[in-house]
């Protein structure tokens, strides 16, 4: 890899499989904290639904004013490892360490429990940060081809999801075993400690195999000559010149809706699939597996598409169709037109909806980062600085929103319709669990319909992204 893969050319397979295949780490890590996270610490610990939502949010908080820092420090770095690599090897050991960690709280006070889970989802959120968005922001930089980038994106998207899944599949079949103490596998406070560790080495080894693998092609990139050094006022002016243009205000509010409704659907799905399917750990690990087949329709799926009818409105109509997928079945249950508990073909057809919804959303999510990356050329036309860092800083909060708001929101439904700590299936309540449905169907609803106006305004489309990077060519002389 040499300069001029920057300007257009289309990035080797072997490299773009490297360069996809850090972000199991971060599928690893968001699944974890969407999936497993609140049934741990609510179920298993018995820490308050709403404590664990909070905790969770205000870690995103700080994510918030984290990232855009380091964003904006990576933009600025000059090393002989290029602007992005020293950042990605550091984070291997701390994301590795403190995801262990954050499954082994203290057998103290929900006081203590609570200050020890918000102290190490920061760290672990910071860590992941330091991998994430120097990672992401050498999407813009390999290429400016717009389907190439939408190729580097799926590249991320497939080792992310698929680790993610892959790992939730391991942990619900495998090591969330039943005991006679315990008869329900993911209530089974044994089963986490096995996947801490599990989790833990994974993570280390997907960042060291893809950094140390795209290595020279990352060192290839040209680093733009140093920037002025400027006061902190004058950092801020820039940073909030980039957040308020159009087009990436655009993306990143509908990016951030994406979010909430993804995260809140992954927090609850377990929920919903313990407490109202009654479903066992094995067949919940069953019905994650579907998640394979989306998977590989997204990618099948998404060139074609953004190919035929642009990125805007193809994200627009997957994302609808992935809402549609995630409230229909709950709504065909409560008007009693839905297979009952124990049926053999609830499990069948659920899982053909868990297909279609999570390729729907993993086909919307690809579109709207290569979206990300398009707009990064248009502000450097527009105000003369290359800022993937600072752009893919806030794109990267925004994925890592899908843990952040996905819980605190699930928190404050639980809470708010007086859900149980450490309950049985078939013991919840019928009331209880026909309020928690009715309003997870709301509220999804409510935002994914935020999510598609905001989409609605984004402004580039293939050709004037073209237009973009010849004013940019002739720019550069």
């Amino acid at each position: 890899m040499h300069a001029s893969s920057t300007h257009g050319a289309r990035f080797p397979t072997s490299k773009r499989l490297l360069y996809g295949a850090g972000t199991i780490a971060f599928g690893v890590k968001d699944q974890g904290f969407n999936a497993l996270l609140m049934l741990f610490y609510n179920q298993v610990v018995g820490l308050p639904a709403a404590w664990v939502g909070a905790a969770i949010m205000i870690a995103m908080i700080a994510d918030a004013l984290f990232d855009p820092l380091l964003g904006q420090w990576s933009d600025n770095v000059r090393s002989r490892w290029g602007r992005r690599l020293p950042f990605m090897y550091a984070s291997a050991i701390p994301i590795g360490l403190f995801y262990f960690l954050l499954w082994q709280p203290p057998d103290a006070s929900h006081a203590v429990q609570f200050a020890y889970l918000l102290t190490v989802a920061i760290i672990v959120r910071f860590s992941i940060s330091l991998y994430e968005i120097p990672s992401t922001a050498l999407l813009a930089e390999f290429s400016t081809d717009y389907d190439e980038r939408t190729r580097l994106v799926a590249a991320r998207f497939l080792f992310g999801v698929l680790g993610g899944v892959a790992m939730m599949v391991l942990t619900f079949q495998h090591l969330f075993l039943p005991t006679p103490e315990q008869p329900v596998g993911h209530l089974n406070a044994g089963g986490y400690v096995t996947y801490a560790w599990i989790a833990a080495l994974v993570m280390m080894a997907s960042i060291l195999l893809s950094t140390i693998g795209t290595h020279k092609a990352a060192v290839a990139v040209p680093q733009p000559p140093p920037a002025v050094r400027t006061g902190l006022m004058e950092m801020l002016r820039q940073m909030r010149q980039v957040f308020t243009h159009r087009a990436y205000g655009s993306i990143l509010l509908a990016s951030l809706f994406i979010a909430m409704a993804s995260g809140l659907h992954t927090s609850l799905a377990v929920y919903l699939a313990t407490f109202f399917w009654e479903f066992s750990a094995n067949q919940i690990g069953t019905l994650t597996s579907a998640s394979f087949v989306g998977i590989l329709l997204a990618f099948v799926v998404v060139l074609p598409l953004s190919t035929r009818f642009g990125k805007k409105r193809t994200s627009m109509l997957l994302f609808g169709l992935s809402v549609a997928a995630s409230v229909t079945p709950l709504l065909l249950r409560l008007f009693g037109h839905f297979p009952a508990n124990g049926d053999p073909a609830l499990l069948h057809i659920l899982m053909g909806v868990q297909a279609f919804y999570v390729m729907c959303v993993i086909a919307a999510m690809i579109l709207a980062v290569s979206m990300v990356a398009d707009v990064t050329d248009q502000i450097q036309l527009e105000t003369g600085r290359k800022s993937e860092g600072l752009l893919f800083s806030a794109a990267t909060l925004v994925s890592k929103a899908v843990s952040g708001l996905g819980i605190f929101l699930s928190g404050a439904l639980l809470a708010f319709v007086g859900f149980p700590e450490q309950a049985q299936p078939g013991q919840v309540p019928d009331n209880v669990l026909g309020s928690l449905v009715t309003l997870y169907v709301v509220a999804i609803s409510s935002v994914s319909v935020l999510a598609i106006l905001c989409l609605a305004f984004y402004p580039i489309t293939r050709d004037n992204h073209l237009e973009t990077l010849r004013k940019l060519r002739e720019q550069a002389g």
